[in-house]
């Protein structure tokens, strides 16, 4: 069985996501999610509009899914990597390099993002709307 694990915040869900959770999915047999605590969000000074808990909840209904695990630290990859026998690392291509040195435990890919949506631009219009 080929593992794949990915890391990130997905709040706000979108479609977006859905793309890169899929083509992470379809690089392997079994996909780990290693989604930003709420913790962890603070110290990266993010405020979530879900809580850690919600988000988790909603990444384990996708079907591409299999794993949905907390992320407390930046350091934390190797250990994950190696814990969950992952065989490939999947990031979006804006980190491009900045997870090279994974290559020693896995494989690297970066997959491109899907243009024109980020959860940044949907959180700024729900805002907008809200008003």
């Amino acid at each position: 069985m080929k593992r794949v694990i990915t890391y990130g915040t997905y709040d706000v869900l979108h479609y977006g996501h859905i793309n890169l959770l899929k083509r992470a999915k379809a690089l392997g047999d079994y996909l780990i999610v290693v989604l930003s605590s709420d913790e962890f969000n603070a110290i990266k000074n993010k405020k979530s509009y879900y809580t850690y808990e919600q988000r988790k909840t909603i990444l384990e209904a996708c079907r591409y899914v299999d794993l949905v695990i907390p992320e407390y630290n930046w350091e934390q990859k190797i250990e994950d990597v190696q814990k969950y026998q992952a065989d490939i690392f999947v990031m979006g291509d804006d980190w491009e390099g900045k997870f090279d040195f994974l290559k020693e435990y896995c494989e690297v890919v970066y997959l491109p993002r899907t243009p024109d949506v980020s959860s940044t631009q949907t959180k700024e219009h729900l805002n907008k709307i809200a008003k």
